[in-house]
């Protein structure tokens, strides 16, 4: 019981930084059908930033946070405004090739700044874990789930009370309706960058203190990523939710009670195995509600 209970707070640890990083897949795919293959590199930016920040400049913990959201997020407006709107024959095919040259050129501009070795930082607090049968729910792990609720009932709020995230909305559903009425589209698909690249940022912020960190990093947590938006059902906020969570802790129990070799393969069979049985994900497009 003890073991089950500490792979389980090890899965939703995970699964809550999954979920963040689906959710950015989801919102920027909601907005603009796009499937951005860098979004993993905007996590590894997140996580670098806050270790130059709050490992290496020593600045406080908030104040840390905020600079690494708000340099993530410049860079993925950056991005939009030079790669993605200067586009002349904006094809699906054709942005997400730029997108996965931006992935190669994000991930060169790394080690550039900050090398080839890794990095980590100490946790966002010193509190003792808490007991809970035995098993050890550690301080960090605290703060990501709390930083994730946070995230998800901001963002709930921001799309449901307030004109910008309701005109994003209403541009996901229809482009052509919400011109119509006098929505700009443009700037809303900017916005929706700008917002997925936060969701990467918040999701480097939460994992720089549980692993270590370095400029290769966004591959394969970019790919884990989107395998929980794509088993939750991409374009979904409660599939990437689903997913993330689904993922972290399939994940940790395969590691547990199976074998450590499974950690990477696990979001790739399960992956496979949700094309096959429900291509659309457990929450399909057809089920998909906006958000």
């Amino acid at each position: 019981m003890q073991e089950f209970i500490q792979y389980f707070f090890s899965g939703i640890t995970n699964g809550a930084i999954y979920a963040v990083i689906a959710i950015g897949f989801s919102m920027l795919y909601n907005s603009t059908e796009l499937i951005n293959f860098a979004h993993g590199e905007f996590v590894m930016l997140g996580s670098m930033c806050m270790i130059t920040f709050f490992g290496s400049m020593h600045l406080p913990l908030i104040p840390a946070i905020i600079l690494a959201i708000v340099c993530v997020t410049a860079a993925g407006l950056l991005f939009e405004r030079l790669a993605i709107r200067t586009v002349k024959n904006p094809e699906h095919i054709v942005l997400i090739i730029i997108t996965v040259g931006a992935s190669i050129f994000l991930r060169g501009l790394g080690m550039l700044i900050w090398g080839k070795d890794a990095f980590s930082i100490p946790p966002f607090s010193s509190h003792p874990p808490l007991d809970i049968h035995g098993a050890k729910l550690l301080s960090q792990s605290i703060w990501i789930i709390l930083i994730f609720l946070l995230t998800t009932v901001g963002l709930q709020l921001f799309y449901k009370k307030t004109l910008t995230g309701k005109a994003m909305e209403a541009n996901a559903i229809s482009k052509r309706a919400a011109w119509i009425v006098g929505i700009p589209s443009r700037l809303m698909v900017t916005l929706a960058f700008g917002l997925s690249a936060t969701m990467g940022a918040v999701a480097g912020v939460i994992i720089a203190p549980v692993t270590m960190c370095s400029y290769d990093m966004g591959t394969m947590i970019g790919l884990k990523g989107f395998c929980a938006a794509m088993l939750g059902g991409l374009g979904s906020l409660w599939g990437a939710l689903i997913g993330g969570f689904l993922l972290g802790i399939l994940e940790a129990f395969g590691v547990g009670f199976v074998s450590s070799g499974l950690k990477d393969a696990t979001a790739f069979l399960l992956l496979l195995f949700i094309l096959y049985v429900r291509p659309g994900g457990i929450i399909s497009s057809a089920d998909v509600k906006r958000f």
